[in-house]
């Protein structure tokens, strides 16, 4: 079985002392594609040198984090789109608003939001959006930029139903992660009406590590029980899951727009 983490920052400081061996632990496990989100430009050598040291498995995003989105934000940008221009990724990501931390930077982040959304539709790449506390602002930004060249990744769906629709409504798959595992989580009770042709897996590690890991360190193998507990809500062989959800990765990813 081949499984796909569509979102995992492994050149995160949490995984200094044991990257490698870390990262082996999930290939062993099956996980053989990651792909790597952004988060500012100090976090731009230690992707590289993650795709550097493993060239088969690691494919990055560039984007700037929403709880990045500070007072030189525009340098931020601009970075972004340097990098762009001066080479291929598979994604602008990841991407959004986030008001948990900070509500008085909404503005900059919406206009920072909006304007790596027209970044991606110019060289025609999906996006990876966080959205945290925001969902209202985010599907406002999304609908002024809906069209065939606006798709993507809803990373971390933690929402409702009817927000899971609005989503996928814009050309979003869902991307599952460890809150599909917490007894408190909620999607897992209306996950089965979503077709999994919607669904993509994830982990965002070192973050939101599913049970029986919940409140430590995640990590990219653990993708592995996301979709063991998605076979359990589909009522499908863990293979299958699988398939379809690195399928959906591809449609994502690879995909060549008009």
């Amino acid at each position: 079985m081949n499984f796909t983490d569509t979102h995992t920052h492994l050149y995160s400081e949490s995984f200094d002392e044991d990257q490698d061996v870390m990262i082996q632990r999930a290939i062993d496990a099956g996980v053989n594609r990651f792909f790597i989100p952004a988060i500012d430009s100090e976090y731009t050598e230690r992707m590289y040198a993650l795709e550097k040291n493993y060239p088969d498995h690691m494919f990055l995003m560039a984007g700037l984090h929403p709880t990045h989105v500070k007072e030189n934000y525009e340098e931020e940008l601009a970075h972004v789109e340097a990098q762009f221009a001066a080479r291929d990724f598979y994604a602008v990501g990841e991407i959004g608003i986030d008001l948990y931390w900070d509500k008085s930077t909404l503005e900059i982040q919406r206009d920072a939001f909006k304007r790596q959304i027209q970044l991606a539709k110019k060289y025609q790449k999906p996006i990876v959006i966080h959205c945290r506390e925001a969902f209202d602002e985010v599907f406002e930004v999304l609908e002024s930029e809906k069209g065939d060249d606006l798709f993507g990744i809803f990373h971390c769906f933690s929402g409702t139903k009817e927000q899971a629709e609005q989503a996928i409504s814009y050309n979003m798959k869902l991307g599952i992660g460890g809150v599909a595992t917490f007894k408190n989580g909620k999607i897992d009770q209306f996950l089965a009406e979503i077709p999994l042709s919607h669904i993509v897996l994830e982990t965002d590690a070192p973050y939101l590590s599913p049970v029986p890991y919940r409140g430590k360190r995640n990590e990219s193998s653990y993708v592995v029980l996301v979709a063991e507990k998605l076979a359990t809500i589909y009522q499908k062989p863990l293979d299958e899951i699988a398939a379809i959800t690195s399928s959906n990765a591809d449609e994502v990813f690879f995909t060549k727009r008009a």
